[in-house]
């Protein structure tokens, strides 16, 4: 499957259908995770609970790509999250409001398949939105 394929099959099925079944599909089974809204991580199963986390917080969450760009074994793809605040995120009580937030994915492909990806999100921007909602 072309690289790019992967990285819309991630986003329209694994996130915005949170598919985690997916994720052997995309994944090496020791990719590596980093993202703006939690630590790294490693494997299927540790990424699978970060989309439990993120998808018990924001139950809508929506992943829509905006741009992507691809050289190589790499993928960049130019992004716009959202979704309905309705648990705990940063340590904020749910408000019941939508948020959204800008941001970019780096994948890195090797033998077809995802190995490492970084997630790189306007936090301060979320966080901005969750303290004006809250006050």
């Amino acid at each position: 499957m072309p690289q790019k394929s992967i990285v819309r099959l991630f986003y329209d099925e694994m996130w915005n259908k949170a598919d985690k079944g997916r994720i052997p599909e995309i994944f090496h089974p020791d990719f590596t995770f980093r993202g703006s809204l939690g630590p790294v991580l490693v494997g299927h199963q540790q990424f699978a609970g970060y989309v439990d986390d993120v998808t018990g917080s924001l139950p809508d969450f929506r992943c829509d790509i905006v741009e992507m760009t691809e050289e190589a074994n790499r993928v960049v793809a130019k992004m716009l999250f959202s979704g309905t605040h309705k648990g705990r995120l940063f340590n904020y009580p749910p408000t019941g409001q939508r948020v959204e937030w800008p941001g970019s994915a780096h994948f890195t492909f090797d033998d077809g398949l995802v190995s490492d990806l970084w997630v790189l999100g306007d936090v301060h921007g979320l966080l901005s939105l969750l303290k004006s909602q809250r006050d």
